[in-house]
């Protein structure tokens, strides 16, 4: 066995200090195999050690939360007549950036296993994807890739896509972001805990066979992606969905079998992760005897057993005596089943291989949030945000040809039509929970058998929280709440996936200590405790000797309930309905795409946000759609008014005639991206009514204009038919990514 030294263990991704704090745990200097289950469960992606003591300042308490963030695989929420909703996002981002389909196709599986791990069976998919200029043949490979991997692994499986986000940005080019979100439903009371318990009770192995994909996969998602990377393959595991599809329904009927006491995923880190995390949350050990492992690779070394990443496997504790119970179901399904141990009352892993103790560590020195050192980072606000509060609208010239602004933004990749995604995934695959689809600002799955139906997004826009991290978060989950809210629903819950560059950089740390604080007050404002999520630190490039972090990226996954009987489109219904902007206007064109990518200004600050007004807003639109007051609702994100108008009206093919605000500048008050706007349209003869309703609030409510045939007219200039516009929208992605270089 290979001798450990301080230089063994650099090479492993340990620092010389936690050598000596795994020297004091053990007693002795670690083995090799143990330093190797140190340098993956202390790795950044797998301890959270430099986020940890940041993320317990989350609200992570609220009145439908049945699992707190880190008890369990997923969060869990209580949406009504018995039921629970498990959800969860998490990320794959450095193994798409140098195999995007297998990439993305494991991380898809993965996310779905946390699920049905927790005995829910996954109902819907979510993904927020973000890459560099899709006009460049690199991250055109890259996309195809992970879209393709995203598709064939959630199609075999059979879970639909409802939803999601499609996002580029230059400073993506390198390291692409892949997060993907899960959810399911599950009977309260049917739920599996991922919890070790009863000593003497034997330890499953479930699924497929271990090989060596995946072997660290843990501390390269801890390290920066660089020129080398590529060499780093054998950490990117390959997924089946057809097993994962078998080790679902196994797993559903073992939860309802009475033979089990717990079961975890076997993702990152493998055995030794499963093993621990469930251990520690048991307070007990257990005894692996890793020659029961079933492999599908000789040769290999008790370490690359521990550490393997193989996919579709679980970690199953079942009750003494009733093994032939479980065997019986594996055999059904025709999966691999192998007590590989037992629990033992201990706090401790004991690991035999080839009839030698070859590892033997504390359960506790590995857990999540317990086991590694748990770090203060030094942080520093960076210069330029001074530079980018310099920024004045009144430097900027209005545009002599605001129809040529507007046909830009309609065809710009971040805002147009991402149809070129979306068809290449199966949306109505095991479609017995899908609901009426109609368009709206979040996706809509119903539960069935209820008069009910959860509500889902994926929001997060990076230029806002790269000009003001803080602000920028709280946008990211006042936009989701916004979503949910004019689509009829009651926002419950978050989950995040929180996308930074290297946290030894302190102005990298100071970016996520920001956006944490103020994703935290504008949870406890919404009333959305955090259920868990994801950290994936060291998103950055280092090319020829330089380094590039991507835009601070915490992607917000949120969950709604909604009583159909309030379910609200996004559509404009019928010509001559009015149309009102709930909120106000104002002069700002900050961190807009119109700024962005029309006019290639990249320092601004984030647009105004007031975190009060926000909630008044939303206030009052999800009592408008209670009392069935308006006929559509949406609300003005990228791209600003016009295009929140475009979308709306385009699935009916309508048009829209508006006047501008005098006191705000047209440009601004078209393509500014100002927050706490929405838009909804209202029959004429539910407008006094309307009218009236509006007395009991004070939020500024504004009449703009009406829905049209067909015309798009602001201020009595024609900006075409909506036909023409709808065209360049829906068409626009498709056209890049076939196009030949």
């Amino acid at each position: 066995m290979q001798e450990v030294t301080y230089t063994t263990a650099k090479e492993l991704g340990i620092l010389p200090e936690e050598l000596d704090m795994i020297k004091d745990i053990l007693g002795r200097m670690p083995n090799f195999t143990e330093l190797n289950i140190y340098s993956a469960m202390w790795s950044e992606h797998a301890s959270y050690k430099n986020s940890i003591k940041w993320l317990k300042t989350l609200p992570r308490k609220g009145n439908r939360i049945l699992a707190e963030a880190g008890s369990e695989n997923a969060g869990l929420v209580d949406v009504g007549d018995g039921m629970a909703c498990a959800f969860k996002i998490e990320s794959h981002n450095h193994p798409c950036a140098v195999e995007p389909y297998q990439g993305a196709a494991t991380g898809v599986g993965g996310i779905n296993r946390d699920i049905f791990t927790m005995g829910a069976r996954p109902i819907a998919q979510l993904n927020s994807l973000r890459f560099g200029n899709p006009r460049n043949e690199h991250n055109k490979r890259l996309m195809r890739g992970v879209v393709k991997g995203i598709g064939d692994y959630g199609n075999c499986f059979g879970v639909p896509v409802v939803g999601g986000e499609v996002y580029f940005d230059d400073c993506y080019t390198i390291n692409p972001l892949v997060n993907a979100m899960s959810v399911g439903l599950v009977e309260i009371g049917h739920t599996i805990s991922a919890t070790a318990a009863g000593t003497g009770n034997p330890v499953y192995i479930i699924g497929s066979l271990t090989g060596k994909d995946g072997i660290h996969g843990t501390t390269f998602a801890s390290a920066d992606i660089t020129e080398d990377s590529a060499e780093d393959i054998p950490s990117i595991q390959v997924g089946d969905p057809f097993m994962e599809k078998l080790l679902l329904e196994a797993s559903l009927e073992l939860r309802d079998s009475g033979a089990l006491v717990g079961m975890q995923d076997m993702g990152a880190a493998g055995i030794i992760c499963s093993t621990s995390e469930m251990s520690e949350r048991g307070k007990c050990g257990m005894k692996i005897n890793l020659d029961q492992v079933p492999l599908r690779q000789k040769n290999m070394e008790a370490w690359e057993i521990l550490l393997s990443e193989s996919q579709e496997r679980m970690l199953a504790v079942v009750e003494k005596g009733k093994e032939h119970v479980v065997e019986a179901i594996f055999d059904k399904w025709d999966l691999e089943c192998k007590i590989i141990g037992e629990v033992i009352e201990d706090d401790k892993l004991t690991f035999i291989y080839r009839g030698k103790c070859v590892a033997e560590v504390p359960a506790s020195s590995l857990a999540l949030g317990g086991g590694a050192p748990q770090y203060d980072r030094e942080f520093r606000e960076p210069e330029y945000i001074r530079e980018y509060a310099k920024f004045s609208i009144d430097d900027i010239s209005e545009p002599s040809d605001l129809k040529e602004v507007a046909l830009f933004l309609a065809r710009n990749p971040n805002i147009a039509s991402k149809r070129w995604v979306y068809e290449q995934y199966d949306s109505m695959v095991r479609t017995v929970n899908m609901s009426v689809n109609l368009p709206s600002d979040a996706a809509i799955v119903s539960i069935k058998g209820t008069n009910k139906a959860l509500a889902l997004t994926v929001d997060c826009n990076s230029r806002y929280v790269k000009a003001n991290p803080k602000t920028g978060a709280m946008i990211a989950v006042a936009e989701a709440a916004r979503n949910l809210v004019c689509s009829g629903a009651e926002p419950c819950g978050i989950t995040n996936c929180l996308n930074f560059g290297n946290p030894y950089n302190p102005e990298i740390y100071w970016q996520f200590v920001q956006a944490v604080q103020g994703m935290g007050e504008a949870c406890e404002k919404f009333g959305t405790p955090v259920t868990g999520g994801n950290v994936s630190f060291y998103n950055q490039s280092e090319i020829n000797g330089k380094v590039e972090a991507v835009h601070p990226t915490p992607t917000i996954g949120m969950l709604g309930l909604l009583s159909k009987n309030n379910q609200m489109t996004l559509s404009f219904r019928q010509k001559g309905d009015m149309i009102y902007m709930i909120g106000i206007s104002r002069n700002d064109i900050s961190s807009s795409e119109y700024l962005y990518g029309y006019l290639g200004i990249k320092e601004s600050p984030a647009p105004y946000f007031d975190l009060d007004e926000e909630r008044e807003v939303q206030r009052l639109v999800k009592n408008l759609v209670a009392a069935n007051l308006i006929q559509s609702a949406h609300d003005v994100s990228d791209g600003g008014l016009f295009i929140t108008l475009l979308e709306s009206a385009m699935h009916g093919s309508f048009g829209f005639d508006i006047t501008s605000d005098a006191e705000v500048r047209t440009d601004a008050f078209l393509f500014g991206e100002s927050q706490s706007r929405v838009i909804v349209s209202v029959a004429p003869s539910r407008e006094a009514a309307f009218v009236d309703f509006l007395s009991d609030y004070n939020i500024p409510v504004s009449v703009l204009g009406h829905v049209t045939k067909s015309e798009i007219r602001v201020d009595d200039i024609s900006f075409g038919f909506i036909s023409d516009l709808k065209n360049l929208y829906d068409s626009s992605l498709e056209q890049i990514m076939e196009a030949v270089q």
